[in-house]
């Protein structure tokens, strides 16, 4: 992995903050600000299906309120109840080539709304937003 070197002036009360931290850890300063740069960058998407990926880094730029907004997206009732059908048709293999395409469209559309919501947290942490406790989140 290719290295760089950056110049950087860092208030006194930071700086002893950190060479605190590594001299009680015992590794070096260097280790320690590239640790902490890089628990705070922005998330990553490049994790995300490839598809998803510009979606994802533009919500970077997005307000609160609109992160907030795709947090609370949910399926549709209509759709969750059809969604529930066609499992249940292909578990007992009643389902048509075409159910079974519906099928996996609707996985698909639900897991991006997924992958969006978890974003879209990552990016409201990362901003100093508190994210709620798994079990305090809206139940779908």
């Amino acid at each position: 992995m290719a290295t760089y070197t950056l110049t950087v002036e860092l208030p006194e009360s930071v700086f002893q903050q950190l060479a605190r931290i590594a001299q009680l850890t015992n590794q070096s300063l260097e280790t320690i600000v590239a640790q902490t740069i890089t628990s705070n960058l922005p998330p990553s998407a490049d994790n995300a299906p490839p598809q998803m990926q510009k979606e994802l880094l533009k919500m970077q730029t997005l307000p609160i309120t609109e992160l907030l907004e795709i947090t609370r997206t949910q399926v549709p009732v209509e759709q969750q109840q059809q969604h529930l059908m066609l499992l249940e048709k292909n578990q007992s293999g009643s389902i048509t080539n075409e159910e079974r395409q519906q099928l996996i469209d609707m996985r698909t559309v639900a897991d991006e709304i997924m992958v969006c919501k978890a974003y879209a947290w990552s990016v409201l942490r990362w901003r100093g937003y508190r994210v709620p406790a798994f079990e305090d989140l809206p139940q779908e």
